[in-house]
């Protein structure tokens, strides 16, 4: 079931991670290089949108938001208008970011410069911080950096007029929520409402698909946005060459030994020789001992010996049980000492060379906002339900070095045991922790085109442009604006369905979750699309998908599209033959093949437990199925059945035959 490692330390052999996504990247270099003003790509496609009032940039770790942020705030304060630029991020730590910039070297009109009296992520009470905070707003000096805190704070008191012709920029955008109890969103929404202020909102992961939306939606209407990318980011690095994101599951406490290794979980899969941030599970998940610092003791009992923790740094030395060597080790969990834990976080901020450090434990911190180039793992134990959390913990193995060229995000995951009580939780949570997964392969893969073949215009425009027959396009400006930036936060939708996580694992047929299913979601969460255009959103979510998930070839100065099993004509491929294809399919596949049979069959039987309902659309769309098994069996489908398949198609015939019968009953 699990696949070892080639090489091996000290004996012992270690285990990779089942990988559902592994992206090759061409290191172009092109996403680093900087034109004649100084500005990387990213950052020359959110200048080109600077006279905007609000601007809602969404662009990955390290593709340099922060420096983004000051080019167009410089502008805004020379050209115009604005008086006053606030920058707000989420923790202390992060607003060195923003530190005081040379740009006139490289071509800019002015450098970035913030007077140390206003910044305030410094160590010291949020009182007097607000008080500088409003003494800034009748100064002189041009530039803030506080924390969301002190924002939040600040406002309270704050007459929102005070901020006309000001710039309020908040980096790490997604802390805001659209719930009524987020401060932080309450602000923005008095900001929006009650002042003539402009705004930049700074994210990595921004996803609507997390249980609660960051803005409400006639609020984001009201944002300029500006998207770039995960592909092209990664794609243009130097060095990195590849990105891999998979699993690993286990049984009983990942830090215990398991029957069939005699090694705890974590040592299965931890190669100290790669750079490491280990995120313990939160203290509230069933993964959890309910004790983080006794969860960090029990991390370093897999990895070694404590030897001693440096006085002056506050680093760990810990002698591997395995290799001998001693492993420096930061601690970001204890947080019952500040002064400790700033000691750590100054190392961790000055570190220069590979040596420096070997492995990371965090808990809350190390999530974002948090550079560590050189980090090549990121080690996630237990399933974390928001999306935007899992793009954030990658995003800190992403960062372009020289020396490394793979990157990796490895989640352990709990296996439900048959007998256990909460078997019904562990099965959701691998469900929805394998859908987060299947969400970053659409993030982090590169992005298509698709036309209808009937297109005489832009045909063969780039390699990523696909025609296909039966494509429908967009009629509406709103419906274009979904396919053009929103289908990443569509497909979240998507996957987090709870119709979808039962649906997936081959419980349904995929003409049924294309053509019924994604339709269906589509029309809740956009309600006021036409039916033309919710049939055209529907085949990009399909068709790119589908695509994502496929293997396109040449043969013979021909394109062949290897999907589900197929080897399709690249000018062949028609939407109806690719609603045939489930786009998620593969995950579940991967799974089966990664868990014992009777974790399996516990799979099944949860979902049985929770029956999908059927639906007329269904039913209707399989009746020919149905007919094509008893032609082929001589029987009608068994509701008994152990094939899922099967199962489906006789609860379909079951549904016919009892509308049929209220039809005739009426009729009579």
């Amino acid at each position: 079931m699990k696949e070892e490692q080639e090489q091996t330390q000290q004996g012992v052999a270690y285990q990779n991670p089942v990988n559902l996504v592994n992206v090759t990247y061409e290191q172009t270099g092109k996403s680093k290089a900087i034109d004649e003003l100084g500005m990387r790509e990213m950052q020359a496609r959110a200048y080109a949108a600077r006279t905007a009032k609000y601007l809602l940039l969404k662009a990955p770790p390290a593709s340099g938001k922060s420096r983004a942020l000051m080019f167009i705030a410089l502008d805004k304060l020379r050209n115009q208008g604005i008086r006053k630029v606030i920058v707000a991020v989420p923790e202390r730590s992060i607003g060195a970011s923003f530190a005081p910039q040379n740009l006139t070297g490289q071509g800019f009109f002015a450098d970035w410069k913030v007077a140390p009296r206003y910044n305030l992520c410094t160590p010291g009470a949020d009182k007097g911080k607000v008080q500088t905070f409003l003494q800034f707003l009748d100064s002189e000096e041009q530039t803030l950096i506080c924390t969301h805190a002190t924002l939040r704070f600040a406002f309270e008191g704050l007459e929102p007029k005070r901020l006309d012709n000001c710039l309020v920029a908040i980096d790490e955008f997604h802390h805001v929520s659209a719930e009524g109890d987020n401060r932080l969103g309450a602000v923005i929404r008095g900001i929006m409402n009650h002042s003539g202020a402009n705004i930049i909102a700074m994210t990595g992961s921004y996803f609507r698909g997390d249980s609660v939306p960051v803005l409400l939606a006639e609020d984001e209407e009201k944002f300029t946005r500006v998207t770039y990318n995960y592909y092209d980011q990664l794609n243009g690095y130097e060095y990195l060459k590849s990105l891999g994101i998979g699993y690993h599951f286990y049984q009983g406490r990942y830090y215990k030994k398991q029957d069939d290794s005699g090694m705890s979980a974590l040592e299965e899969i931890l190669d100290e020789n790669l750079k490491t941030i280990i995120h313990i599970p939160s203290v509230n998940s069933a993964e959890s001992s309910r004790q983080k610092l006794e969860e960090v003791s029990h991390v370093i009992d897999c990895i070694g010996e404590m030897e001693f923790q440096d006085p002056e740094t506050g680093i760990l030395h810990v002698r591997s049980k395995r290799s001998g060597r001693i492993l420096k080790i930061a601690d970001l969990v204890n947080d019952t000492n500040q002064k400790e834990r700033d000691k750590v976080m100054t190392y961790l901020r000055n570190v220069q060379e590979e040596e420096d450090i070997d492995i990371i434990i965090a808990l809350g911190m190390a999530k974002e906002g948090f550079d560590w180039p050189f980090c090549q793992h990121a080690l996630t134990i237990g399933y974390r339900g928001s999306l935007t959390e899992i793009i954030q913990i990658i995003g800190r193995a992403t960062r372009d070095s020289e020396h490394k060229s793979h990157a990796q995000f490895t989640n352990l995951i709990a296996q439900p045991d048959a007998v256990d009580d909460e078997v019904k939780l562990a099965v959701n949570n691998m469900l929805k922790a394998i859908t987060a997964s299947l969400l970053m392969e659409q993030v982090l893969a590169p992005n298509f085109k698709f036309k209808a073949m009937e297109d005489e215009d832009e045909a063969g425009d780039n390699e990523r442009t696909i025609k296909v027959r039966g494509f429908k396009k967009p009629t509406s400006q709103r419906a274009k604006d979904i396919i053009e930036s929103d289908l990443n936060d569509l497909k979240a939708k998507i996957l987090q369905n709870d119709t979808m996580l039962k649906a997936m694992p081959g419980n349904l047929e995929p003409e049924v979750i294309n053509t019924v299913l994604i339709p269906k979601i589509i029309r809740e969460v956009y309600p006021n699309l036409s039916n033309e255009d919710v049939e055209a959103v529907r085949q990009h979510v399909v068709l790119d998908s589908v695509m994502k998930n496929s293997r396109i070839e040449e043969q013979g100065g021909r394109k062949f599209v290897r999907m589900a099993g197929s080897f399709v004509n690249i000018e062949d491929i028609h939407i109806d033959l690719i609603d045939t294809v489930n786009p998620f399919q593969r995950a579940f596949e991967i799974l089966s093949k990664s868990v014992t049979r009777h974790v399996l069959r516990a799979i099944q039987d949860t979902i049985a437990l929770t029956r999908i309902e059927m639906t007329e659309a269904e039913a209707i769309l399989l009746w020919p199925k149905i007919k094509e098994w008893r032609n082929k069996t001589g029987e009608e489908p068994n509701l008994q059945a152990n094939d899922p398949r099967e199962q489906r198609l006789a609860q379909a015939l079951v549904y016919l035959r009892e509308e049929k019968r209220k039809r005739m009953q009426h009729a009579g």
